[in-house]
């Protein structure tokens, strides 16, 4: 599913509307047709009185399509302008007309002083429609617009924004000012990138995208380079197993990582792969602790390499190559520190892989003082750094990383030739190409010990199998939050912990594959689509 920015979708609308001939007056009536549907089907009773309040651009005309509708259906439904009606122009003013031909009842609303009223009225509907502000929202919310967003939320009535919660900013999802806080909102064409990136999600509500017939040659010319994972499209990703497979048909995944008091960040990730389908995986690590790993995980082979006094990894060229020979891909970095040894090793990794390469953890540190070197991959390298290794990696403060997560995920993948998968609420994904994805899954009950290295076993251990790069990381990362909602939906948040998402993973993968296979509604996609 593609994500669009404001002015995506404002170029999209117009080469339908003037290039592929299809009248803005029919969009805003498909728009205003779905958007009645979408609120009908989200309450399980209909409501019997509906207020739509309106601005006087296109929004407010969606509204007013809305309000004709509902009436017609026989609910009592009734118009607050936020401006005088000779002030509406183009297909919105086509539409009041229409409304006020049915007698439906438009109280402008120019002032401040007239603010009782529209308190009271709001307070006695059962549904409040949002159809003040759209997508093109750049400056402060002010004055009466910012009382009647107060207005609104403070009702106590669930509110369904038409298009984006009025106040949202539709592409970074910050509040411009103030923000609605919708129960529903119903998008057109496609979702805005405000709608699922934080905090503008939790403004959204249940999001539902309505199908406006955009044309596939304007979607062509705009090429929208940002997704929004589903889990029908991440299900039809996950392969079927013939009768006849052996275990040398799923890869052989390497996970090079672990030093004295970190052998569990080593075993979950070794543990996440061979869960995830992965047909063998070898654990190599110090040789210390390879007697922790063999007793711990024993579908797992292992693969000793030399230690230093203190217990962590010391290269060996010849001992690593030899441990390489044979293997599909890589995972580096869990629990392995940092330190003069590793960073020469990842140096070696980076020059002389020949399978795709994931770096996660202490292996992002050792790259983050010698960034550059991720050029000199001959292979896919995937970075799976949380927001504060991210800041190291990027020489960006956390907070300025977490303020343009999507930006600074696509400029990095896009500058050092790798694909990056940045962790946090809404993961994001980035491709060297310059595309991204956005996942949906997870909560926050995974914030806790080990996920991180739960995840760079999934996603190593499907490179192992074969798959893209990029699919490897959509999917694992999807597959990651989808298994750990399973277990809260099912246990609660507090106490997940990353070997609850190893477990859960078979039956999250079964899950999701027939989610794939089926043309269904699905409790992700609703979510995020409606």
């Amino acid at each position: 599913m593609y994500l669009v920015s404001a002015a995506q979708m404002r170029e999209l609308d117009r080469l339908t509307i003037e290039k592929y001939g299809t009248p803005g007056h029919v969009l805003m009536e498909r728009a205003g047709s779905g958007a009645t549907q979408a609120l009908l089907d989200f309450f399980e009773q209909q409501p019997k009185r509906v207020v739509v309040v309106a601005g006087r651009g296109n929004n407010g005309g969606d509204g007013f399509v809305m309000a004709r509708l509902l009436k017609k259906q026989g609910i009592a439904c009734e118009v607050i302008l936020a401006a005088k009606k000779r002030e509406v122009r183009g297909d919105a003013r086509r539409n009041l007309q229409a409304f006020s031909r049915l007698r439906g009842r438009v109280e402008e609303v120019a002032a401040l002083d007239q603010l009782p009223a529209v308190e009271k009225r709001l307070e006695r509907c059962d549904v409040i429609v949002d159809a003040l502000l759209g997508t093109g929202l750049n400056t402060a919310v002010r004055g009466l617009q910012a009382a009647l967003i107060a207005s609104m939320n403070a009702s106590g009535v669930p509110i369904v924004s038409v298009d984006i919660p009025s106040g949202l900013h539709a592409d970074s999802g910050q509040p411009v000012g103030s923000a609605v806080e919708a129960a529903l909102t119903v998008t057109f064409g496609y979702p805005k990138l405000g709608q699922v990136l934080y905090p503008g999600t939790t403004q959204v509500g249940q999001l539902a995208c309505v199908d406006i017939g955009i044309a596939p040659q304007a979607l062509t010319e705009v090429a929208p380079q940002i997704h929004v994972l589903t889990r029908r499209e991440m299900g039809g990703q996950i392969r079927t197993r013939h009768p006849e497979s052996h275990k040398g048909d799923f890869g052989h995944l390497l996970v090079l990582a672990g030093a004295r008091g970190k052998s569990g960040a080593a075993v979950l990730s070794a543990s996440a792969a061979l869960r995830t389908g992965t047909g063998l995986v070898t654990l190599a690590g110090p040789q210390g602790l390879i007697p922790i790993f063999s007793s711990v995980l024993l579908e797992a082979m292992t693969a000793p390499q030399p230690e230093r006094v203190d217990g962590s990894l010391k290269l060996n060229v010849r001992v690593l190559s030899q441990t390489l020979h044979g293997k599909s891909a890589l995972v580096f970095g869990p629990g392995i520190g940092v330190s003069a040894e590793t960073n020469r090793m990842a140096r070696w990794l980076l020059k002389n892989s020949q399978v795709p390469l994931l770096i996660d953890a202490d292996g992002l540190n050792c790259v983050a003082s010698q960034v550059a070197m991720l050029k000199t991959a001959k292979v896919p390298v995937v970075l799976t750094p949380h927001p504060g290794e991210m800041s190291r990696l990027a020489a960006l403060s956390t907070a300025d990383i977490q303020a343009q997560r999507l930006e600074v995920a696509r400029q990095f993948a896009t500058r050092y030739g790798c694909y990056l998968v940045l962790k946090g609420a809404r993961s994001i994904i980035a491709a060297p190409d310059g595309r991204a994805w956005i996942n949906p899954t997870g909560n926050p009950g995974m914030a806790s010990g080990g996920m991180g290295d739960v995840l760079s076993g999934i996603i190593g251990g499907l490179l192992a199998q074969d798959y893209a790069p990029d699919k490897a990381c959509c999917l694992g990362v999807f597959l990651h939050g989808a298994a750990a909602d399973i277990f809260a939906q099912q246990h609660g948040q507090a106490g997940l912990l990353a070997r609850d998402v190893i477990d859960n993973l078979p039956d999250t993968l079964r899950a999701l594959s027939r989610a794939g296979q089926v043309d269904a509604q699905d409790a992700y996609d609703s979510d995020i689509l409606g």
